[in-house]
């Protein structure tokens, strides 16, 4: 079964045809990341317009790329929540045209739970039930899979999401965007231990999160050097940095873990690329010979390739929706 996967939520214009869930037969993405960088972050409006101007022949390409047509495809999917709206709805509009046209069933896909389906094409062996930990740019989250399509939120967090604070913090630190990915690259030589950083807990909900304290810190510390004429050490920081947001998000998902009797442990999300958290859930996964799981670089990201693969479990289990669909900027994974 192919399924056309369609991905617009935020900065990246994507489209991928995968075959019965896990098999890859193309995977095009648009990327607007040297645009965006001119203004430090993502701007809606621009990234609305960019998707609109690119969609179609992402889609074209994609199609092209798996060496078949529209006729050859099962169902349509395509990302509908959550996400910038206006990006949301590029996406959503091109899909139910595209399924009206051709007749092709209109499958609406949760944006959190097709980067979980990232793993199903990098691991075609993992299957659920299991735990996983989400953590992009906006959102943080502990995740009970129980089934492809049934979920429950075991932790998240009340303020920023982990890829949110590490962007704020490395612009803080005058590092480009994308911040998360240049401060990983940056802190690689740099001391961990250099800057003593808080660990925000929650009072009451041990597997959730809070990330803001952590940023103000940061914040914190460089503005009182300057105020000194001490000099950052900007390695060092970021490396301080990087490990109090990893130390927070890897102790919570190994007491939900230990809580709920999980051993096999999922990673997802555009956060999943960094480098130190990689490293320390292998290792969290190797102290408690729990089996581990996070999918390859080039599916960390936002892409068609993650929509497709969750739209055909999706799909295959009587999740459709007709033209009436809409896009949503914030809905539960559950």
């Amino acid at each position: 079964m192919k399924i056309l996967g369609i991905e617009s939520s935020c900065d990246e214009t994507a489209a991928s045809v995968v075959e019965d869930g896990k098999k890859v037969l193309s995977n095009v993405i648009a990327s607007q990341v040297e645009e965006h960088k001119i203004y430090g972050g993502v701007v809606p409006e621009i990234a609305s317009r960019r998707h609109a101007e690119a969609i179609s022949g992402v889609v074209k390409n994609a199609l092209a790329d798996a060496n078949c047509t529209i006729d050859d495809i099962d169902a349509v999917a395509v990302t509908y929540a959550p996400g910038l709206i206006g990006a949301l709805l590029v996406g959503v509009n091109f899909a139910k045209g595209l399924s009206f046209a051709s007749g092709k069933p209109l499958v609406p896909v949760h944006h959190l739970r097709s980067h979980i389906a990232s793993n199903y094409i990098s691991h075609a062996e993992l299957k659920p039930p299991f735990l996983c930990l989400v953590v992009s740019g906006g959102h943080s989250h502990i995740i009970e899979v129980k089934d492809y399509t049934d979920f429950r939120i075991i932790g998240y967090t009340h303020d920023d999401a982990a890829g949110e604070a590490m962007d704020k913090a490395a612009r803080a630190m005058g590092l480009p965007y994308p911040g998360g990915l240049n401060m990983d690259r940056v802190s690689a030589g740099g001391d961990p231990t250099a800057y003593k950083l808080p660990h925000p807990r929650v009072d009451g909900a041990p597997y959730d999160f809070s990330f803001s304290g952590l940023k103000t810190a940061v914040l914190n510390i460089i503005n009182n050097s300057k105020q000194k004429g001490e000099e950052i050490s900007v390695p060092d920081l970021g490396a301080s940095y990087m490990n109090a947001v990893v130390d927070c998000l890897i102790e919570n998902t190994e007491k939900a873990a230990k809580d709920l009797g999980y051993d096999k442990i999922v990673l997802a999300g555009g956060v999943s690329a960094n480098s130190v958290l990689r490293k320390r859930m292998e290792q969290l996964c190797t102290k408690n010979k729990w089996e581990r799981y996070y999918p390859e670089l080039k599916y960390c990201g936002d892409n068609g390739a993650m929509v497709a693969a969750q739209g055909y479990y999706e799909f295959i289990g009587g999740n459709t929706a007709d033209l009436d669909l809409n896009a949503v900027a914030s809905m539960s994974i559950e």
